[in-house]
């Protein structure tokens, strides 16, 4: 008599959960790295290119910081083959202004998926345009940065764009605000749990 015999039975497994080669998985190091707060900044870029008039593109990023004081000199993570990432491929000059506690609905509008054009996303936030980079600098902000791209590197799934500092202002007004930070996948004003 022949005896039936089954493949054992496996689920399928999410590709977050896999580990990679070296032993993380997608969803290990993003709860890793959830515990690192971040400030929130919206990069800025003017497209000469779009329309007749050129067109402004924005976007929200966690992954900034300064790398050097001589020269000075930003770092931002774009992810690669974003509309972002492919403006600054083009375009040397844009800007970041450092959004404060009070910003939330601007940063959650810069980085919601499947978003409005950038015409529309722009349509009432204030802002002014810089003089050197004609990329719109935040109103409110705690502080806005004109930069010219020095260097791209393209590591993993995202490009870091390096910019020297063309410009950099502390606007008035801004007072006792703290920064809005990112936490555990949330926004969060500063000391908030």
């Amino acid at each position: 008599m022949l005896q039936k015999t089954t493949a054992p039975r496996t689920e399928a497994v999410p590709p977050e959960a896999v580990p990679h080669p070296e032993g993380v998985s997608n969803d290990e190091f993003r709860a890793a790295l959830s515990r690192l707060a971040a400030g929130v900044v919206l990069v800025t870029a003017h497209d000469p290119d779009d329309g007749p008039k050129g067109a402004d593109a924005g976007m929200t990023a966690t992954a900034f910081m300064s790398v050097s004081l001589d020269p000075p000199l930003v770092v931002v993570s774009l992810r690669t083959g974003s509309r972002m990432d492919d403006l600054l491929d083009e375009q040397p000059l844009w800007a970041a202004s450092m959004l404060s506690e009070n910003q939330l609905q601007i940063a959650g509008r810069f980085s919601m998926k499947g978003r409005i054009s950038d015409r529309l996303l722009f349509e009432d936030v204030s802002y002014r345009r810089g003089e050197l980079s004609g990329a719109p600098l935040i109103d409110g902000a705690l502080t806005v940065l004109e930069c010219r791209t020095e260097q791209r590197i393209v590591t993993g799934d995202h490009t870091l764009v390096v910019g020297r500092v063309l410009t950099a202002a502390v606007p008035g007004g801004s007072g006792d605000v703290g920064p809005l930070t990112y936490f555990r996948g949330k926004y969060r004003q500063l000391g908030q749990s």
